[in-house]
Order: C-alpha cells, then sequence, then structure tokens
C-alpha cells in the first residue's frame, strides 16, 4: 500500500526527466532474458522499488518501507528463480514506467499494488521453502 502511494505521488511530484530516468536504469526490464542473470535481475528489481518510493518525494512514506525492502528481498529473490515469476515480474515493471511516464496516477497506483499482490500470491503458492 505504501509504494502503490508512493507511485500515486511520483506522477504528480517528480519531474520529467526522473520519470524518464526510470526506464533508462533498468535497461535489464528490456534486454535479454531475466533467467540469464537473474541475481543481477534480483538487484534490479529492489532498486526499481526503492526508486519508486523515492520519486514519491514524500518522507513518511520512505522512512516506513527503508527497512521493509531488505526484509523481502531474499522473498523476491527466490520468487525470481521460480516458474515465469521473472519474466511476469518485468512486464509489470515495463507496466508500471509507462504509466508513471503518462502520470496516470490512478493506473500507476493500480499496478504497483497489484505487483505486489501477484508476489504475495506467487509466495502462497510456490512459499512451501518459508515453512
Amino acid at each position: 500500500a505504501l509504494e502503490s502511494m508512493a507511485a500515486r505521488l511520483a506522477c504528480d511530484r517528480a519531474t520529467d526527466s526522473q520519470l524518464r530516468s526510470l526506464r533508462e536504469s533498468f535497461p535489464e526490464f528490456y534486454e535479454g532474458q531475466p533467467s540469464e542473470h537473474i541475481d543481477e535481475y534480483s538487484d534490479a528489481n529492489i532498486r526499481f522499488h526503492q526508486r519508486i518510493i523515492a520519486l514519491g518525494h514524500c518522507e513518511p512514506i520512505a522512512e516506513l518501507t527503508s527497512n521493509l525492502l531488505m526484509h523481502v528481498r531474499g522473498i523476491r529473490s527466490t520468487a525470481l528463480r521460480q516458474g515465469d515469476r521473472a519474466q511476469h515480474s518485468i512486464r509489470e515493471h515495463v507496466a508500471i514506467i509507462a504509466a508513471l511516464e503518462a502520470r496516470n496516477a490512478d493506473t500507476a497506483e493500480r499496478l504497483v499494488r497489484e505487483h505486489g499482490l501477484g508476489l504475495a500470491q506467487h509466495v502462497d503458492t510456490y512459499g512451501d521453502y518459508l515453512d
């Protein structure tokens, strides 16, 4: 919920240059298959979510989420190695970037929220390793 609010705020508060840099900063979302370099993609995935939060320019959200992303790093990394989760995640990231660049706050917020819920559903389905 916090990251989706940051995405909504980013549509209003981030500069065009900042939003454009989101696409430019993550070429791994557009090149090759994530399974070919899953560790690099996993790191880029965390940076992507940190950038969305930063683009919202909201200190309370940044503070509340600063430790949360590190706690889910291991779960995200493992999930990206299962099935087609990495490729699915990339498609979602590309759609999020497009919504942010279009400054479509409703869509950006919804896509970020659905992306997080999709990870939760994936963990619920494949997360036996957490028991």
